[in-house]
Order: C-alpha cells, then structure tokens, then sequence
C-alpha cells in the first residue's frame, strides 16, 4: 500500500470513499465504548478487596506506639503508613504527610494555601499583580485546571522523551519572579508516558529561580505502575537532588495508592523539606484533626511493607500490558502504512500520546464519539484546552475490556485515515 503523501488526488478520493464506508458499519452497531478517562479496570480493582478483610470488628486497631487509629488526632498520618509510603516514594518517613484519598486533593490544597496566605513568609500569591505556571506539554488537564482556577496564567513548555525543555524552564525561572511554580509528572508522565533523564532531575534541583517562593510540583503519580517487569523506567530522587544542590525547600512531591487500591478510597501523601512540613502543618492544624487513620492502617495491614506493594502491582500489569499492547498493535498495524500519526510507546503508567496530522484531533475524536467511542475531549492535554497545534489525543487503555478496546482502537484508526485525508484533499484545493 502507498504512503498518503504518495497518492493522488483520485487515490486519496478512493481511499476514503472505502473508509467512509468502513465507518458506516461502526456507527450502525451503536457502540458505547469508553476510553475517556485513565481509570482502572473491574479486574483491577477486584485485586484489592483484600483490603476490606485486612481490618474487621475484632482486629486491634492500634498503631505499634499505641495510638488508637479509630480517635482524633495525629495530624501527619501514622508512623507504619508513613514508613509504607515513604519506600514508594522513596523518601524517609520523618518528610511525609499521609493525606486523606486524593493527591489532587493535596495539591489544590498546596496551591490555595500559596494563594491565600504564601508559602514561607512570602507574599501570599492572590496579593500579587501577576502569578504564572509553568505546564509542559501535552501535560495533565486536572493540573492545568487547577491553576486556570485561581486565575493563574499558564506558560506552555514543550515536552521531549527526556522531560521538560530545560532550556526554557531554566531561562524563564531565573528571569521572572511571578513564575511560582510548574506541574511534573516526572515517571510515565501523563499522557506521554516519558519519565525524567538523570540529566533533566539534576537540572531542576540546580534551578536558580528568581522568586524565592517558586516551588516543583512533583506528581510522581506512577512511580511503581511498571508494565514489564524486565524493562522499567528508573528516576532519581528529586528531593536528594534539591538538598544536593542547595535547595532543599523547592520541591512538593506527591503520591497516591490511587492506582494501586481503590481510586476513591486511597490513601495520598506529600513529601517535602522540614522547612516545608512545618510551613504546611501550620496551616493543616487550621483545617483537620487528622485524616482517616483506620485506612491508613487498613493498607499498612494489607501490604504489609514495599514488597507486597511491588507484587500487588505485578498483578496490576498482567491485566493492563496486553490493552498497551493491543493498541500498539493496531496503530502499527493500520497507521505505519499509510504513513500519518506519531505516538508514544511507555514502559509504565497510565497513557499512550497520540499525535494526529496537524489540525485533525477535534475532527477524529468527534468522529469516534459519533461512532460510539468517547475519547479525552482534544487539547485537555494543553492549558485552557488549547493545544496550538490540534494535534494531540491521549489514548487511555486500562478502563474497556480487551475485545471492547480493539474494537474501539479499529474505530480510532478509521477516523485518524479518514480525518488525514480530507486534511490532505483540503490542503490540497
């Protein structure tokens, strides 16, 4: 088969009178097939209901100090989920705070503590004239929300298979002290699936930022979601990094067990300097007794230590590898041919990167969606849902089912033809 770029007019005019066709088909089958969001499948989920028996009306719900997990009280989290969480996220226990179910939660904490009343003596950020972000891109549409939500202006950074353009971030933070902060996601970063150089980590704990308040928004939300067990992506550690070099409050990073219990009912924790932690408990103070105890212990219990984690997590990628590689299969499959498409080939996390011909990924996801087949809405993955370029689709294949799932890719690869060549005729007029 000829290459796109290849055919002719009445070539490309045949091709997609037979796709149109092909699509036809799709549509008349009234499919609902949902890849819109990265969420964990039932077989997924089914993994941890070991959890609701770790814990029972007769266990002792006593922390090894004492504490009774089921009364107020210990504000940071208790010690056992602060050793479990500090292994995953390779930090000492002594910098974490365990949080209630949600990271994000933790971060629009972060965020709003920032704007209201500064971080570290500094001028709260909502007294200020101006306060930006920095957003690599295509990057998470729940990070960009929240700063599009405090009226933050949001500063595009392109992303490369070795993370952020350290060259723009390093010029753009040593010359502009209303740039207070930027969104990471350093491992399998969402929705690329790149994880951090050695060379990129060290460069932003060596960062010279002109704002004494700018902080990294490290959301390490992958750190063990591994798809093979034999060739996995490895990072350095970014709060070791930052003490190295002379600035060891710059960095908030967080975690959750979101995807790796239950979604909504994890545990999440942030791990940061001394300096930071009592800057944050200061306020924390002002707004909880504690978060729940009962489930921490619950995961400590379950787990027991990083091991079992890290073998729970084996299960995870035996049920989520063939979808990652069911999709790469069919793109290959059916896009290498004709030539268009660009996409990404991650070792772990949640996401594969799609890049559409320029102009079309509004026009394909429509098209999937007409066909019975929701995708994440284009340009989410740019702030304000403005991708410049209309180019990027993040594909999600953990939720669907296997056979609903390359039903659903079959249908993407016909839109994604069909879109590139009436891009190609209408460039063409």
């Amino acid at each position: 088969m000829k290459k796109y770029v290849e055919m002719n007019k009445q070539e490309l005019n045949e091709e997609l009178v037979k796709l149109k066709a092909e699509y036809k088909k799709y549509q008349e089958m009234s499919l609902n097939l949902n890849m819109a969001r990265g969420k964990p499948c039932i077989e997924q989920l089914d993994l941890s209901m070991g959890l609701m028996d770790a814990l029972n009306s007769e266990a002792d719900l006593s922390c090894e100090d004492g504490t009774d997990c089921r009364n107020y009280g210990v504000l940071t989290g208790i010690d056992e989920a602060k050793v479990l969480i500090g292994a995953m996220m390779e930090n000492k226990p002594e910098n974490i705070i365990i949080y209630g179910n949600s990271s994000l939660n933790v971060m629009y904490d972060t965020v709003s503590r920032a704007y209201t009343h500064g971080i570290m003596g500094n001028t709260p950020w909502c007294k200020l004239d101006k306060v930006k972000f920095l957003c690599p891109v295509p990057g998470y549409d729940r990070h960009f929300a929240i700063t599009e939500y405090f009226g933050i202006e949001m500063i595009n950074i392109d992303m490369t298979p070795e993370g952020p353009d350290m060259d723009q971030v390093e010029a753009l933070v040593s010359a502009d002290d209303s740039i207070k902060g930027i969104w990471c996601v350093p491992k399998y970063s969402n929705p690329q699936g790149y994880s951090y150089s050695d060379e990129t980590v060290r460069r932003f704990a060596r960062l010279k930022p002109a704002a004494k308040d700018f902080r990294i928004f490290w959301d390490n939300a992958y750190g063990i979601h591994h798809l093979y067990d034999d060739d996995q992506d490895y990072l350095i550690e970014i709060l070791a990094e930052c003490k190295k070099a002379g600035n060891p409050d710059m960095v908030y990073k967080f975690a959750s067990t979101s995807k790796i219990t239950f979604p909504g009912s994890g545990i999440a924790a942030l791990a940061t300097s001394l300096n930071n932690l009592d800057d944050i408990t200061a306020q924390l103070t002002n707004q909880t007794i504690g978060h729940d105890k009962v489930n921490q212990l619950r995961h400590v219990r379950f787990f027991k230590d990083i091991e079992g984690m890290k073998a729970h997590m084996r299960k995870h990628a035996d049920i989520i590898r063939p979808k990652f590689e069911a999709v790469l299969e069919i793109l290959e499959r059916d896009l290498v041919p004709c030539g268009i498409g660009d996409w990404t080939k991650p070792k772990g996390g949640y996401f594969i990167s799609f890049d559409a011909p320029e102009g079309c990924a509004k026009d394909i996801v429509d098209r999937a969606k007409k066909a019975g087949v929701t995708m994440t809405g284009a340009g989410a993955t740019y702030p304000y849902k403005k991708d410049p370029y209309d180019s990027n689709i993040r594909i999600a294949p953990t939720f669907p089912p296997l056979s609903d799932l390359r039903t659903a890719m079959d249908i993407f690869t016909v839109c994604v033809r069909i879109s590139a060549i009436k891009k190609m005729l209408a460039d063409a007029e």
